[in-house]
């Protein structure tokens, strides 16, 4: 068994061990974030079984999607998304934009969509760890934020919320941070709303306990050892 293998199956037991813990009837799925990662990590982990993957810069999406062609990849764009990059991203037509950080943001990408005729999947992060460091609409402005996408951006389809964890070792923080995305997740009475979009390597067990069902997991599987 390989190494990437072996990493990629221990990252898949520990969300399985905390998705029973949370609720037997959960569906998880698992974005291997392969910013730091050659193509040949990857074409060895769509060999594992792997299938989605998730880049933070439109241009290194461009060049790892476009050398991997050959494979039938689930290509995500989970990092900032700048205006100037959004012609050559829906060029590339990824599976889900995680990170739409603002109302502003989400009506620009509108109107190059509906140029294109396209539709676009994306998600609203919101920065619910406040955090001044991080991306995101704020706390108190995420629902009506929300419903102006959903009834004024025909062209995209909204499906639910991104957050990042609180950057603490403090477990209570990192919790209360998920468990305020949670429940402005629940507030959105939207049953398109069906993904919520939160944990990574340091801090997925605590995001499924708060109930997270799409994890973007990186240096856990691609690190070089346990």
């Amino acid at each position: 068994m390989s190494d990437l293998k072996q990493k990629l199956d221990y990252v898949l037991q520990k969300i399985e061990r905390a998705r029973i813990a949370y609720s037997r009837h959960q569906v998880i799925k698992l974005i291997a974030v392969s910013k730091y990662s050659a193509v040949q990590k990857i074409a060895e982990l769509y060999s594992c079984g792997q299938r989605a993957f998730g880049e933070n810069k439109v241009q290194d999406l461009k060049v790892k999607s476009e050398e991997l062609i050959r494979l039938p990849l689930e290509w995500h764009f989970i990092g900032s998304l700048q205006t100037n990059k959004i012609n050559m991203l829906l060029e590339l037509n990824p599976f889900l934009i995680h990170s739409i950080d603002s109302l502003r943001l989400a009506q620009e990408l509108d109107k190059r969509c509906a140029l294109r005729q396209k539709k676009m999947r994306v998600l609203l992060q919101v920065n619910s760890a406040c955090e001044e460091n991080k991306n995101g609409v704020r706390i108190q402005e995420c629902l009506e934020i929300y419903h102006q996408i959903k009834t004024g951006c025909k062209n995209l389809k909204l499906e639910g919320l991104m957050c990042m964890g609180a950057n603490s070792l403090d477990i209570t923080k990192v919790e209360k941070s998920f468990r305020i995305t949670k429940d402005l997740f629940d507030d959105l009475q939207d049953p398109e709303a069906k993904i919520l979009s939160m944990g990574m390597s340091n801090d997925y067990e605590i995001a499924i306990a708060n109930g997270a069902n799409l994890l973007r997991i990186g240096s856990e599987i691609f690190k070089s050892s346990f």
